[in-house]
C-alpha cells in the first residue's frame, strides 16, 4: 500500500532549521545538528536511512528546499536525497512558478499547489510499486511549511520525525498551524545521535 509520509529532522525546541536559512545556508545558523543522525556511523541511523531511502516511490518538497538541494551547495552525487544512500525516485516540486533553468535534471515542477503534487506524485508511486513488485511511499521530506500544510491538509497518513538532541532558540518551526491533531504512535527508536519517533495520523474524513 502506498502511504503519504512527512519526514523530517526536528529539534528538541521544534526547529527544522536554524535562525537565518537560505539558499547559501539551507539549515540556517546551527542546524547541521538536525542531520548528524543521516551521516552517523550508528547502525540505527544506518538502518532508519536505507529503508526509508528503499521505500520511496516518490518525494515532495517546496520551493524553499528545491532552492537549497538544487543550489550550488546542494545535491551531488555523494550526497543526495537519502544523504550518502542518494536514492532517485521522482521528485515533485510545489512551486508557485517553475524556474527556467535547474543545476540537477529530475525536478518535476507543480504549480498548482499542495493537493497535486501529492496526487501526482502517488501516481508515480504506484507506478514504482507495480514495477518494483513491493510497496512504496511518497515521502514529503521538506520544508518544514510543505510537511506541516500537509499535516494540517489532512493529506499524510504517517508522521516520522528524526528528533535530535539539539535546541536551536529559533529558525523555521514544523508546526504552525495551530491544529489540533490525534496521531498514534507507532515506534521510538533511539540512537546515539537521535531518537526516531514514527506515528500514524488520525483522519476524521476515514475514521481514522
Amino acid at each position: 500500500m502506498t502511504r503519504v509520509v512527512g519526514d523530517i529532522s526536528i529539534s528538541l525546541d521544534g526547529y527544522v532549521t536554524g535562525p537565518h536559512p537560505g539558499p547559501e545556508n539551507g539549515l540556517g545558523d546551527g542546524g547541521e545538528a538536525l542531520h548528524t543522525w543521516a551521516f552517523s556511523d550508528d547502525p540505527v541511523d544506518r538502518e532508519q536511512l536505507r529503508t526509508a531511502t528503499e521505500r520511496s516511490g516518490a518525494v515532495v518538497l517546496g520551493r524553499h528546499l528545491f532552492d537549497v538541494v538544487d543550489g550550488p551547495q546542494g545535491w551531488n552525487d555523494e550526497v543526495g536525497y537519502g544523504a550518502r544512500e542518494v536514492g532517485t525516485p521522482p521528485f515533485f516540486v510545489v512551486t508557485h512558478h517553475a524556474p527556467t533553468r535547474t543545476r540537477l535534471a529530475f525536478w518535476t515542477f507543480v504549480t498548482t499547489g499542495l493537493h497535486d503534487a501529492v496526487a501526482q506524485a502517488r501516481a508515480a508511486a504506484h507506478q514504482l510499486s507495480a514495477e518494483a513488485g513491493d510497496d512504496r511511499d511518497v515521502v514529503l521530506m521538506g520544508g518544514g511549511l510543505t510537511v506541516g500544510s500537509a499535516l494540517d491538509a489532512g493529506l499524510l497518513d504517517v508522521l516520522v520525525l528524526h528528533l535530535s538532541p539539539v535546541v536551536l532558540g529559533s529558525g523555521t518551526p514544523l508546526f504552525v498551524g495551530g491544529r489540533t491533531h490525534s496521531l498514534t504512535q507507532r515506534a521510538v527508536t533511539p540512537s546515539t545521535t537521535a531518537v526516531h519517533a514514527v506515528y500514524d495520523v488520525g483522519r476524521q474524513d476515514s475514521g481514522r
